[in-house]
């Protein structure tokens, strides 16, 4: 029976520890690649609408969001599903959401009449 404790408690405790690494690790690529500072407010709100709810998002911040580059939208994205303020999410749809929009923005960018 105590074995059976001592392997729940390390259960809980690897858990968390990979919660923790995961939460640092997107902290650390933030802070690093200077993700924040990437996108204007008004682009970064507008992405946002559009994978946590429902819209669209313009060329303007479709270039924005491309030039931000996918390791800092991805981190930016999982940051925000591990905030206590947005634990209602439903993280698969947003994760879903989130790549949608990203090849959206990148088809648009590299369209011939884009870039004419």
């Amino acid at each position: 029976m105590a074995g059976l404790y001592v392997y729940s408690v390390l259960v809980v405790l690897l858990l968390t520890c990979g919660a923790v690494m995961a939460t640092k690790e997107n902290d650390q690529i933030i802070k690093e690649k200077n993700c924040e500072a990437k996108m204007g407010l008004p682009c970064f709100l507008e992405a946002f609408t559009s994978i946590v709810e429902t819209g669209s998002i313009s060329n303007k911040c479709c270039v924005e969001l491309v030039v931000l580059g996918k390791v800092c939208h991805s981190a930016l994205v999982k940051r925000t599903l591990e905030n206590p303020l947005f634990k209602d999410l439903r993280p698969a749809t947003i994760i879903a959401k989130s790549i949608q929009t990203w090849n959206n923005c990148l088809a648009l960018i590299d369209s011939p009449s884009q870039s004419a």
